[in-house]
């Protein structure tokens, strides 16, 4: 290239590239000749050779970041069509002007509103109980209308989903269909029948602090365990009713060595100025200086068994 010639930034880097790339070549053709040298005079020779050769690495090009794309979570649009299902039900096809008809088309455009005959066929209550997703978009979800007489009818409603959950519209009429099947109940494993006894006394007392407000909840509770108690309180007396337990030492006439842990299910009877109400716990109990102290409370889980 003459002297009046510059090379481009492209060019001389692909000349620098080209010459370490040349350098290197002839630094692993010298590296094998040395290899075959001594091996022809010995396993001596080879050992040093291979100790001395320079190991040429050359660093792996990073490849570019990939972008990754993830779905969205499809949006269950249950809550659209049970909006739908109690607007609808509440209209009528002789007001098309009024704001129950008017919600019902806005949700609905192409659904014919329908034509009651009078106010026992309006639902008290409207819940989604069931949301299918079907191909594409399309989904299926029962809502179910409890009426004033104690009945329960269940619609099925079709509903497009589109724009990643931004956007749903009832696709056509509601039908009415059977409810949803009764599931079978696993066997609890609240198995040993716990006696009165300490264990009893101690979730009688905390009960009667944590429902009533008589007494500190705190002073029932393992060491780092913190719940608060329902205010305010909801109950002016509460009674335990019978007490179930997992492990066995839940049922033992003295309370045992410290650290045992038991799970138990409180059947408990509370009672207010509106009547006597039912009510189920778990509870963890932990022994500790001879006394069980509360370690853990749950509520609403008493087939699956364990508070956690």
């Amino acid at each position: 290239m003459s002297p009046g010639k510059q090379a481009s930034p492209s060019e001389a880097a692909e000349m620098a590239a080209g010459a370490r790339l040349e350098a290197m070549r002839r630094r692993v053709r010298l590296s094998r000749l040395a290899v075959w040298t001594v091996i022809a005079a010995g396993p001596v020779a080879l050992c040093v050779a291979v100790a001395s050769t320079p190991a040429t690495v050359e660093a792996a090009t990073p490849a570019p970041p990939t972008s990754v794309r993830t779905a969205a979570a499809a949006t269950d649009p249950g809550g659209y069509a049970q909006l739908f299902v109690d607007a609808w039900l509440h209209s009528s096809a002789d007001d098309a002007t009024s704001a129950q008809a008017r919600l019902a088309h806005s949700l609905a455009p192409d659904v014919e509103l329908p034509d009651p005959t009078g106010a026992q066929s309006t639902p008290q209550s409207v819940t989604a109980v069931r949301s299918a997703q079907r191909t594409g978009g399309a989904w299926s979800v029962t809502v179910a209308a409890q009426y004033a007489d104690g009945r329960v009818r269940y619609y099925a409603v079709p509903v497009s989903a589109g724009g990643a959950g931004s956007s749903f519209t009832v696709t056509g009429a509601p039908g009415v269909v059977a409810g949803p099947a009764r599931a079978e109940v696993p066997k609890s494993s609240y198995s040993v029948a716990v006696p009165e006894g300490d264990l009893s006394s101690a979730v009688g007392e905390f009960f009667a602090a944590y429902l009533t407000g008589a007494g500190e909840v705190s002073r029932y509770l393992a060491p780092g365990v913190s719940l608060s108690a329902v205010s305010p309180a909801p109950y002016p007396s509460v009674a335990v009713e019978q007490i179930s337990a997992v492990e066995v030492a839940a049922a033992a006439e003295q309370v045992p060595g410290d650290g045992t842990t038991v799970r138990v299910l409180v059947r408990v009877e509370a009672r207010d100025a509106g009547g006597r109400w039912p009510l189920a716990y778990e509870l963890a109990l932990k022994a500790r200086s001879g006394r069980w102290e509360v370690a853990g409370l749950e509520s609403g889980t008493a087939t699956d068994g364990g508070a956690r």
